[in-house]
């Protein structure tokens, strides 16, 4: 196949949202690639990358394809499983193998020179840090929830007893949790100062004040083009009960489009989803932004834009 126009795709093999781009591309004729690095390097799969003085070369063979990794017209990072080692592995050498893949083949996929990354693995990470968000969508120009993030019972406790309006407790990352051995997930809820204890010292919670909320956005970005989806649902956190909520298109304001995509290029995204609340009056209150946030859940005529939007990137090619 013509490898120099190939995209490659690196997502687990269960990722049903990919595929609705990969569709996109196939029926345009673009080549893809799909890898699941965490697991398919252990799995018959096999990367190599040839460093020399003015010379880079590498190849990734996967059980249906051969390609030259210098010639790829861009990279998806889209959902691809946490490296590991080969389940074989004795426990002596299991953290070492794992570290080994992260570093090494990680750092290959990272570095493929010329090519066009959406998004980028390191932007990605450096992107997921909620206080980053916070500051950067401050330097942007959003409007941001007055937010507290401290391991100090002390602060806790006085900023959210300054608030009369409610303060809710978000964590700073989704961390697997389990409850009597069942999976449980940790919903952003309004807090009182009564519940605040020393427990808050273990490690740094944020608190934010709750925005009085009409309704809330989510804002897909794809490069220049933004979709905005208005959500309406009984929770407090629309994730809790999606089979609630419900969703309708909504046009998005010059003011928050020019703060995306200021936010976007400060920290060189080309993805990002949106999280804002919209206030009565008409304010938006900016959450968070996933860079790699789901997006297939929306309304099917968003679902697909969103869909041609990246694949319309990913066929771009090579950044000049």
């Amino acid at each position: 196949m013509d490898d120099s126009r190939s995209v490659l795709v690196l997502t687990n093999p269960y990722d049903v949202t990919a595929d609705v781009v990969l569709r996109i591309l196939c029926e345009r004729r673009i080549p893809v690639v799909r890898l699941d690095p965490g697991a398919d390097l252990h799995a018959g799969a096999a990367l190599t990358a040839t460093y020399r003085t003015g010379e880079q070369r590498g190849t990734l063979r996967t059980a249906s394809r051969e390609l030259d990794t210098t010639r790829v017209r861009s990279v998806w990072v889209r959902r691809p499983s946490p490296y590991g080692p080969p389940p074989w592995l004795s426990d002596q050498v299991h953290r070492f193998a794992a570290d080994q893949a992260l570093w090494g083949a990680g750092g290959i996929l990272a570095s493929l020179s010329g090519a066009r990354y959406v998004n980028h693995p390191w932007n990605n990470r450096a992107a997921e840090f909620k206080p980053s968000q916070l500051s950067t969508a401050q330097r942007c120009g959003f409007l941001v929830p007055d937010t507290v993030i401290t391991n100090d019972p002390k602060e806790a406790r006085e900023f959210i007893t300054s608030y009369h309006g409610g303060v809710v407790y978000k964590p700073l990352w989704n961390t697997p949790y389990r409850v009597d051995d069942q999976p449980h997930s940790i919903w952003v809820r309004e807090v009182h100062g009564a519940e605040i204890t020393d427990a808050v010292s273990v490690c740094p919670h944020m608190f934010q004040t709750k925005v009085d909320k009409a309704f809330d956005v989510r804002v897909t970005a794809v490069a220049d083009r933004l979709f905005g989806v208005r959500i309406d649902s009984p929770d407090l956190d629309w994730r809790h009960r999606q089979d609630l909520m419900t969703c309708a298109p909504v046009e998005v304001p010059k003011s928050v489009a020019r703060a995306v995509a200021a936010y976007l290029a400060e920290l060189r995204l080309i993805y990002g989803a949106f999280d804002f609340a919209v206030t009565a009056s008409g304010d938006w209150y900016f959450f968070e932004c996933n860079p790699n946030g789901q997006w297939a859940w929306q309304p099917a005529e968003t679902t697909a834009a969103v869909a041609v939007a990246i694949a319309d990137q990913l066929e771009k090619g090579p950044c000049t």
